[in-house]
C-alpha cells in the first residue's frame, strides 16, 4: 500500500532529522511556486538532505517503498521538470549541498555540489582568476544541480558550449541509493561509455547529481560589447558570418533581439536609458573577449567593415561598464517585458543558424494570418540557432481568451515550421513535464524506445521524477 503523507514526513524525519523535512503544504510555497506558474501540483512532503550520505539514505528508502522523488535545485526551471505532476512526490531539494570542495585555476577545473548558486560559482572562480563561463538571466537563483540537469545553454553557447560540454565529471546518487562517483578532471577518459553525458540533461530522471567537476578558462582581460542595428534576420546572419571571419573564437555572444523588445522596456520604464545608438528593426548585441597581451579595438574594426558592406546602418560601443550592463539587461529582460503587455505564446526551439531568418519570416507570417494583430517577439542566440520564438497577445485583448483560443494553434504552426527545417522543439529548457506530448510526436520511434530502456534500467521501480522527460 503506498504511503500516506504524515507517514511519508514520519520516515523521512528519522531519516534526516524533523528540521529537515517540510510536511505543511502552507510552508511549500518556495518549492513549489515555478517560475510560469503553469503547474500546480501539491507535494508530500519536501526534505533537503545536508549531505550526499543523507541523500543516499532518502533514496534506498524511497526506493524499498517505492516514493517517488522530484530533484529540485533553485526551482527555476520553465517546463516543471523540478516540480509535483502527481501531487504525491516528495521533492528532494539539493540547496544544502552548496559547497565548493576544490578549485584550481590553473589546472582549469572545479568541483561544486549540486546546491552552489551559479553566481556563486562565477566569483569563487574568479577570486581564482578563472572563469566558469555558463552565464543565465537566472544565474542568482540557479543551482548547478538543476543547471547540468537541464543541460542549460545561456548567452556563451557559442564560444563555449552548453552545460553538458562544461562538465568533466559528475558524482550522483541512483535511484536505489547508490553512488556513482563520476567526479575527474580528465580532459581524456577512453574507457567506454560517457555516464556523465547520460545524468546530464536527464532532468533528475536517471540519477540525482549531487557534485560535479566543471570546466574553468582564463579571465578575459576585459569584454568588447557592442549594439548594432540591423534592417533584418538575413542582415544579422550575414554580418555573424563576418564576425565569425575577423575575429574567431573571441566571439563571445552574437544575440539577435527585435525592436518591439526594447520599445516594451522604455515604454515600462524598465531601462534608465535607451542603450541603442538609435531605432532600428532589429538589433545585434555582439560580444568579443580580450584576453592579455591582445589589444583593443578588434570589434570597432570588424563593425567599420560591416558599415563598408552595409550590413549595419548604426551601432554603439559600450565605453563602460554601464554601457555593457545597461546592453545586457536589454537582452536578458527580453522575457520578462513581454508579461508587461499581457500573456505570451512561448517557444524554446533552435534551427541551423542559416535558417533563422526562414524560421522567423515564415513562423511570423502564419501567426500573423493565424492572429491579426498577433506581435510576434522573437530573440536569442542567434550564434548557436536557438530562438526563443514568441508571441505577444494582440494590443487590447483579453489575456485568457488569447490563451485558450491560440496558444496550442500557434504551438503547433512554429513547431511544424522548426521540423521543417531540422531543427529541435525544445533548445535549452528542457522537457519536463511541460513538452512530454509533444516529445513523443516528434522523437525518432527508436531513440524513444532506446531512452525508455535505459530509464528502466536505472530507475527500474520509476520513482525518480515521474511523469516527466519521458511521460
Amino acid at each position: 500500500m503506498p504511503l500516506s503523507a504524515a507517514e511519508i514526513v514520519s520516515a523521512l524525519s528519522a531519516l534526516v532529522g524533523g528540521d529537515n523535512v517540510v510536511g505543511e503544504v502552507g510552508r511549500m510555497g518556495a518549492w513549489l511556486n515555478e517560475p510560469r506558474k503553469r503547474f500546480h501540483a501539491a507535494a508530500a512532503a519536501v526534505v533537503t538532505p545536508p549531505d550526499v550520505a543523507a541523500v543516499q539514505a532518502i533514496m534506498r528508502w524511497a526506493h524499498e517503498n517505492r516514493v517517488f522523488i522530484v530533484p529540485q535545485g533553485g526551482n527555476t526551471g520553465l517546463v516543471g521538470a523540478q516540480v509535483p505532476l502527481r501531487g504525491d512526490e516528495v521533492i528532494l531539494s539539493l540547496a544544502r549541498l552548496d559547497h565548493i570542495r576544490s578549485l584550481d585555476g590553473a589546472a582549469g577545473y572545479m568541483v561544486a555540489e549540486a546546491g552552489v548558486i551559479l553566481e556563486n560559482a562565477h566569483r569563487a572562480a574568479e577570486e581564482a582568476g578563472a572563469m566558469f563561463p555558463l552565464w543565465l538571466a537566472s544565474q542568482g537563483s540557479a543551482r548547478i544541480g538543476g543547471v547540468l540537469s537541464s543541460n542549460a545553454g545561456g548567452v556563451n553557447v557559442l564560444a563555449y558550449g552548453n552545460a553538458r560540454e562544461l562538465t568533466m565529471g559528475v558524482e550522483a546518487v541512483l535511484a536505489d541509493g547508490r553512488l556513482y562517483n563520476g567526479l575527474n578532471a580528465l580532459k581524456k577518459d577512453n574507457t567506454g561509455y560517457d555516464l556523465k553525458d547520460l545524468l546530464v540533461g536527464a532532468e533528475g530522471t536517471l540519477g540525482i547529481i549531487t557534485a560535479a567537476s566543471l570546466k574553468l578558462y582564463p579571465l578575459p582581460e576585459d569584454y568588447e560589447t557592442a549594439l548594432v542595428n540591423v534592417a533584418s534576420p538575413d542582415a544579422a546572419l550575414a554580418l555573424f558570418q563576418l564576425m565569425r571571419e575577423r575575429v574567431g573564437s573571441r566571439l563571445n555572444a552574437f544575440e539577435l533581439v527585435p525592436w518591439i523588445g526594447l520599445d516594451i522596456q522604455l515604454r515600462h520604464t524598465m531601462l534608465d536609458a535607451d542603450p541603442s545608438a538609435s531605432a532600428s528593426p532589429w538589433y545585434a548585441l555582439i560580444e568579443l573577449t580580450r584576453m592579455a597581451g591582445t589589444e583593443p579595438g578588434s570589434l570597432q574594426s570588424a563593425l567599420e567593415t560591416a558599415f563598408e558592406k552595409a550590413l549595419i546602418s548604426d551601432a554603439v560601443i559600450a565605453e563602460s561598464l554601464a554601457d555593457r550592463t545597461r546592453m545586457w539587461a536589454f537582452r536578458e529582460q527580453m522575457s520578462e517585458c513581454q508579461s508587461r503587455e499581457g500573456a505570451s505564446i512561448k517557444h524554446d526551439v533552435s534551427v541551423p543558424v542559416a535558417a533563422i531568418p526562414r524560421l522567423i519570416a515564415e513562423g511570423s507570417a502564419a501567426a500573423e494570418k493565424l492572429v491579426p494583430g498577433i506581435r510576434p517577439v522573437p530573440f536569442g542566440h542567434m550564434g548557436d540557432g536557438n530562438i526563443h520564438f514568441n508571441f505577444s497577445m494582440p494590443v487590447g485583448a483579453d489575456p485568457q481568451a488569447f490563451m485558450a483560443e491560440f496558444d496550442d494553434a500557434v504551438h503547433d504552426i512554429i513547431y511544424d515550421i522548426v521540423l521543417k527545417l531540422g531543427g529541435s522543439v525544445s533548445a535549452e529548457h528542457g522537457i519536463g513535464q511541460l513538452k512530454t506530448g509533444l516529445l513523443k510526436q516528434v522523437k525518432d520511434p527508436v531513440a524513444l524506445e532506446m531512452m525508455r530502456a535505459i530509464k528502466t534500467a536505472l530507475d527500474p521501480r520509476g520513482i525518480l521524477n515521474p511523469g516527466k522527460l519521458l511521460g
